[in-house]
């Protein structure tokens, strides 16, 4: 069994703070066996952090979420970034074209990209996998919608920490069933609905501070990039 978090943000989110060396260092002193970093629209620093992982006695799975036209798709397991707003559909298609696995996070909460708003249950049902415990949910009733239409169809389900900042990554942990410390046994345990889920939520303190810094890093942003 391999304990692993699978939606972490990096600073190369536009709204994360810490940089992989972080992750990687909060992920091994919890005692986790993976770590995923998955930022938004951006592979570079997961790449990095799945090279540095065996450092900190980690599998580093390469990664990132995808902001496609319906709303967020954690692509795991890929080498080269999905191009953003593309559908929902081809976003999928695009990712198990690098053998990657796609989840679905957060589905059922539309103010956090949540992809329902977009697509239909049945589109949904296409995913390899569905996040159904992430830990920044201010209510548990997302978290149990989504546990409930996993169970339905018979899908995978997967827990993250949707960590902003490194003292949450393993805040939430999809235990993997496979005794095998690689990103494809990982991936293909996932595959096979070989999980369980783990969490806890993130203090509601820390869930604003980390709106509220995403918030003032894309105000930043815009005028660096107005300026240019």
């Amino acid at each position: 069994m391999q304990s692993v978090e699978l939606h972490a943000h990096s600073s190369l989110s536009y709204d994360g703070r810490d940089p992989v060396e972080l992750l990687l260092e909060q992920a091994s002193g919890v005692g986790l066996d993976a770590l995923a970093v998955t930022d938004h629209d951006e592979i570079d620093a997961s790449l990095r952090a799945a090279e540095l992982a065996p450092e900190y006695g980690l599998v580093g799975i390469p990664g990132m979420e995808v902001t496609c036209a319906a709303g967020h798709v954690l692509a795991l397991g890929i080498q080269e970034a999905i191009p953003p707003h593309l559908p929902f559909d081809e976003t999928l298609d695009r990712i198990r074209e690098q053998d990657g696995l796609a989840v679905v996070p957060h589905p059922f909460q539309e103010s956090r990209h949540g992809v329902l708003e977009h697509i239909s249950k049945d589109e949904l049902a296409t995913a390899d996998a569905i996040e159904v415990y992430n830990s920044r949910l201010l209510t548990g009733r997302s978290n149990r919608q989504a546990e409930r239409f996993a169970r339905r169809r018979g899908l995978p389900m997967t827990a993250g920490s949707d960590a902003h900042i490194a003292e949450m990554v393993g805040q939430a942990v999809t235990n993997v069933g496979t005794d095998e410390r690689t990103v494809e046994a990982i991936l293909d345990a996932i595959r096979e609905g070989k999980t369980t889920v783990e969490g806890k939520r993130t203090p509601w303190r820390i869930s604003f501070r980390q709106a509220a810094g995403g918030a003032k890093r894309r105000v930043k942003n815009g005028i660096a990039e107005l300026l240019q």
